[in-house]
Order: structure tokens, then sequence, then C-alpha cells
């Protein structure tokens, strides 16, 4: 650790470092921070183990980036941030570190709620509500995924899955009968939303995690779309010049293909 900490103070070392870590700010590295994120998740969703511990890595970078940063505004270093996520496991573990008990992992995400609610109200404030800190930066299916949670604990939420279910098949005829009006792109787009927040709700309660799912459906996408094409080209064919009957012909047979 105190190498890789060298190796970003060498980068941002001024008239020695390198020129494009001197001209970076906290702002301008997040996008870097998200696709690195990203990375990580893509790797273990292939399940690439060689690749992740490089993908980790430029991870743990980003990291070592920030805090040298605030480091030279006088704000906190790498030791600070340490020490901050080693105190908040401590805090929230009660039932490891602590006399508390919870034996299951639903007991255990119940308490680190409770506990999480507990540090941010402060004595005189009004209470806090359920769906505060949930950033808005979040992919939107998760955000809506947490939001959602959140309404939930405090039994705003349907018991199961099947009127969610008739809530899709509702928001669809809305949709359906907004474009069947001519209704404007913006209303069209409202009703959309309506219909992609109802399928979050629907993936919620089926236990299933909806960025997870539209990855995998996105692969699916990429995967027999990759065979169309190859498909279409091994016959001598273009594929933007093929009818579209063609195409839908070749998705088939990739999906008899199990792709």
């Amino acid at each position: 650790m105190e190498k890789l900490l060298e190796i970003m103070r060498a980068l941002r070392a001024p008239g020695t470092g390198c020129p494009w870590d001197l001209a970076q700010s906290m702002r301008t590295i997040v996008p870097h921070t998200l696709e690195e994120a990203y990375e990580v998740a893509d790797a273990i969703e292939r399940e690439a183990w060689d690749e992740l511990p490089g993908e980790l890595g430029d991870l743990l970078f980003q990291v070592v980036f920030y805090c040298q940063l605030a480091g030279e505004e006088g704000r906190f270093d790498f030791a600070t941030v340490v020490d901050e996520i080693s105190t908040k496991l401590l805090r929230r573990h009660p039932h490891v570190f602590g006399e508390r008990t919870a034996d299951c992992p639903e007991a255990v995400a119940a308490q680190w709620e409770e506990i999480k609610a507990g540090e941010r109200h402060r004595p005189g404030e009004a209470p806090p509500s359920a769906l505060d800190h949930i950033p808005l930066g979040l992919p939107s299916l998760t955000r809506a995924h947490k939001l959602q949670s959140r309404a939930a604990r405090i039994g705003f939420d349907w018991p199961d899955a099947a009127p969610v279910l008739d809530k899709v098949a509702e928001e669809l005829a809305e949709l359906r009968g907004c474009l069947a009006e001519g209704g404007a792109v913006g209303h069209a787009g409202e009703e959309l939303g309506d219909l992609l927040f109802s399928c979050v709700n629907l993936a919620r309660h089926l236990g299933i995690e909806p960025e997870g799912a539209l990855r995998e459906a996105s692969r699916k996408f990429e995967r027999r779309f990759r065979y169309v094409e190859t498909a279409v080209r091994a016959a001598g064919g273009d594929p933007a010049a093929t009818p579209l009957a063609e195409l839908d012909a070749k998705w088939d047979e990739a999906k008899a293909r199990g792709l």
C-alpha cells in the first residue's frame, strides 16, 4: 500500500510528475472512477477471474488519487479514509464486535439501516425521510430499486409480486393509450418511465437485481446480433442491406442455438 501511495505522490509531484495526473481534480476523475467500477463489475459478470485483480487495482488507484488530491488541499489523507471505514464497520457490526445479535442476512441489513439512520439524525432536527441520502448519480434502475426498498421498510409496498404484475400491465396499457392518441413525446416518456419503474418493482419482488438482469439481456442481445451479422456475411450478404425478415430468421437461428 505504501508503494502505491508513493507512486501517487510521484505522479503529482510539481515539475517532475505526470502532466495528465497533475491536470486532474476531484471532479475530473469522477468519470474514470465510475468506469473502473463498471469494469470490476464486468469482470465479475464474465467470471474473468484472471482480469479481476487488475481491475480492482485500477479501482483502488482511484481511491488513492482522491486521497492525494485531498491531502494537497489539506482536507484528509489515505489514513483518514482507512480510519473512517474501519470505525464505521466496527460501529455497524455490533453483532460481531459488540453484544447485539443478528442471525440472518435480513436481520443484519435491518440493523445496518437502523444504525445508519441514527448516525444521520441529530437532536432537534426534523425526523429524516426514509428516502434521504440515496445518491442522484446512481444508475437509474439501481436508484429506483433503492427508493422502493426504502419505502418498503416502512410498509409502503405490495405483499407479493401478483399486484405488481397488474401494475406493470396497467402502465403498459397507459403507454399504449398515450401512443394511440398521438401523445406528446414528453407524455410518452413519462408513461414509459412509469412502466420501467414498475418493472424494477417487479424485479425487487422476484428477488432479481434489475441492473444485473438488464446487463444479461444486453449481453444476450449482443451475442445474437453478432451471430446475425456473421451469418449474413458468411452467405455473402451485407447486414445493412438485408431485409428484416431475413435478419429475423437468423435471429431465430441464434435463439435455437442457445445463444
